[in-house]
């Protein structure tokens, strides 16, 4: 019988407090670099993401991602971003689900909720960027955006470099002076300053912000480090920037995945002459980003499916192996493949149906 492992909160909660979660995050960054480096086009096909936009009620976006490996499995997140959720909703920005299929069959073999993997993922890819982009004793942190992304930003940026301060702005001063409780678990030093401050003390700097479509840049570039490295974590749209545009021209600019990020990351701004190698490149080659270190470089993670990929296979792995999660029958099953009622017998319940009459059922409760 086929069966459906379903993860949700509960379900999380049993899995991160049995691995820990500084393991999880160590775990799937070096297995986003492994897949990375090793990523072949003619047996992992990978797409970029498309979806709806909306305005109505409030704006937002409802995407779907997906990435196939050849004759194996494929993973579907369906993803909806909406900035309204925060304030007006009391939920994160981002909501999603993860769905992970034989690709041989089509049996949907898990079900995942996405809202906690996205996050681990986007911090884990701006980890693996930064490993080759940024300096290694790189020790300030600045965030630049305070919300549900920069939590997870400062955990993977903290599994690799030996950061001493986190200097934190957010354009509600309420949520900048609220992110040291949020990453206690780190034991770093935190203090919500001026933009200016953030901009001119960063050794890394990252952007995870809402910035409206046609509002960027979320920062001036004109106080920056000269070595600094910036993870631009926010442009997922059309016309959605956070970087200014002479920044880029001077810095080298890295896309998580070149194909999207020409049309909805910080690469939307430049020509295709003017970008540097991607996030595949680095993992396959660091000497491509640590020439680079006297200069601004920049990582425009966009976010792809792949990461998704990789952080599902890493939760359910230890899920497999601890008991954790759900196991339905979502699919409609028979012993006769050809009978698409086949499952109705089982119980007896196609006779009965059978003969049961809607619009009879319907005249008799009018009567």
């Amino acid at each position: 019988m086929l069966s459906t492992r379903v993860l949700g909160e509960q379900e999380m909660r049993r899995l991160v407090a049995a691995v820990g979660l500084h393991a999880l995050m160590d775990e799937t960054i070096a297995a986003l670099e492994r897949t990375l480096a090793r990523f072949d086009p003619a047996h992992t096909e990978l797409r970029k993401r498309e979806g709806f936009q909306y305005q109505h009620p409030f704006p937002g976006v409802l995407e779907w991602m997906p990435v196939m490996e050849v004759g194996r499995q494929a993973v579907i997140k369906l993803v909806g971003y909406n900035p309204a959720n925060v304030e007006g909703r009391g939920l994160p920005t981002i909501l999603s689900t993860i769905s992970l299929y034989d690709v041989t069959t089509g049996h949907l073999r898990a079900l995942c909720d996405g809202t906690f993997p996205t996050a681990l993922r986007t911090g884990a890819a701006s980890a693996v960027a930064s490993r080759h982009l940024a300096r290694p004793d790189s020790r300030v942190l600045g965030l630049v955006g305070c919300g549900a992304q920069a939590v997870t930003q400062a955990h993977a940026l903290s599994r690799l470099f030996p950061l001493e301060r986190l200097l934190v702005h957010d354009r509600h001063p309420e949520t900048a002076r609220g992110f040291a409780r949020r990453v206690d678990f780190l034991g770093l030093p935190v203090e919500a300053v001026p933009l200016e401050r953030v901009e001119r003390e960063a050794d890394i700097l990252c952007t995870a912000t809402s910035v409206e479509v046609g509002a960027g840049p979320v920062i001036s570039g004109t106080h920056l480090q000269p070595h600094v490295h910036i993870n631009a974590v926010g442009s997922d749209l059309p016309g959605k920037t956070e970087l200014p545009l002479d920044l880029l021209r001077r810095a080298l600019v890295c896309p998580d995945y070149l194909p999207q990020a020409l049309v909805e990351g910080e690469c939307q701004q430049l020509q295709p002459g003017e970008i540097g190698p991607s996030l595949f490149e680095l993992a396959r080659a660091s000497e491509l980003g640590r020439r680079h270190h006297g200069r601004p470089t920049v990582f425009d993670s966009t976010g792809i499916a792949l990461e998704d990929q990789v952080v599902i296979e890493v939760l359910l792995t230890h899920a497999q192996n601890l008991g954790i999660g759900r196991l339905l029958q979502l699919e409609s099953l028979a012993d006769d493949p050809r009978d698409p009622y086949g499952f109705l017998r089982t119980e007896g319940v196609l006779p009965e149906a059978a003969r049961t009459d809607y619009r009879t059922q319907v005249t008799a409760c009018e009567s």
